[in-house]
């Protein structure tokens, strides 16, 4: 498990692949997301998008999912402070494989928590085509090895 002074500036970690069937996006979309372009793909088809489409709500969780189940194992787990920007730059549809690219991008003290750090992460979760589908630059508390005086 890592620990704050495990992870540096520049350190990239990457995740399995999730696939997003229709069946998911529309369950998810129903309890919480209930939009047509999300809960019926007939009605999708008049829509903005065109399509049947994935929640934005729906792809974070996902993200979240497999930020938590990839290879940056952090000691403590994976404890969200703030969200600083939160794109989606494309759709998600059903049959897409996703998987995310998390880059440490700084990290510094937590004045009052001794025992905890903050970490600038940066996830970028690509569809199978490569292509951007979620960019995500968020801080995380992130325990540390030993306290500071």
């Amino acid at each position: 498990m890592l620990t704050w002074e495990d992870l540096q500036p520049g350190q990239k970690f990457t995740t399995a692949d999730y696939e997003m069937t229709a069946a998911e996006i529309v369950a998810f979309a129903r309890q919480y997301d209930p939009q047509p372009f999300h809960t019926d793909p007939e009605a999708a088809k008049a829509s903005l998008f065109g399509e049947h489409v994935a929640s934005g709500w729906h792809t974070a969780a996902v993200t979240m999912r497999l930020m938590v189940q990839g290879e940056m194992q952090v000691e403590g787990g994976v404890i969200g402070h703030v969200i600083e920007e939160l794109r989606f730059p494309r759709p998600v549809r059903p049959g897409d494989r996703l998987r995310v690219v998390q880059e440490v991008v700084a990290k510094s003290e937590m004045p009052g928590r001794p025992d905890h750090g903050r970490l600038t992460l940066r996830c970028r979760t690509f569809n199978q085509q490569g292509k951007l589908v979620q960019d995500m630059t968020s801080q995380l508390v992130i325990r540390r090895r030993r306290a500071v005086p």
